[in-house]
């Protein structure tokens, strides 16, 4: 019995031991302005962790950054970290990165909205390069 109790209790420990063989980073984010460099403060900074075949994980940590547009995290695991930028006024930003430092500062330039191309609009700067098509009478069926 004793025997037995020693095998599981150094199995636990081989466990615990395999955890702490994980390696963590400590990240800084900084998101800015793409137009003018400025940093965007308030901003949520998500991150998912991202599985060998490239899914997303169901758990993930959501941060804001300060008025100097900075947020920061200890201890994220190594590996493939989806990361997602939302500020209101901003287009939503997000991108996969290979987490494989003991410490990373990703810097992150938000995008102002844009239009959404119309087919119904007239687009005079796409119609100058176009060739004109050719005109032709529609067919007409004998009787």
């Amino acid at each position: 019995m004793i025997g037995l109790l020693l095998l599981v209790g150094f199995g636990v420990v081989g466990w615990a031991a395999a955890q702490d063989d994980e390696q963590y980073a400590a990240l800084q984010f900084l998101v800015l302005r793409d137009y003018n460099g400025k940093p965007v403060k308030n901003a949520s900074v998500i991150m998912h962790p991202v599985n060998k075949k490239g899914k997303q994980q169901r758990s993930g940590f959501q941060l804001k950054t300060n008025a100097e547009g900075r947020t920061n995290f200890d201890g994220v695991p190594y590996g493939v970290l989806r990361v997602q930028v939302l500020a209101q006024g901003f287009q939503t930003f997000g991108e996969d990165y290979d987490v494989n430092k003991a410490e990373m500062e990703i810097t992150i330039k938000l995008k102002r909205p844009q239009g959404q191309y119309s087919v119904y609009e007239d687009h005079p700067e796409a119609k100058k390069d176009e060739p004109k098509p050719e005109q032709k009478a529609p067919e007409q069926k004998p009787q």
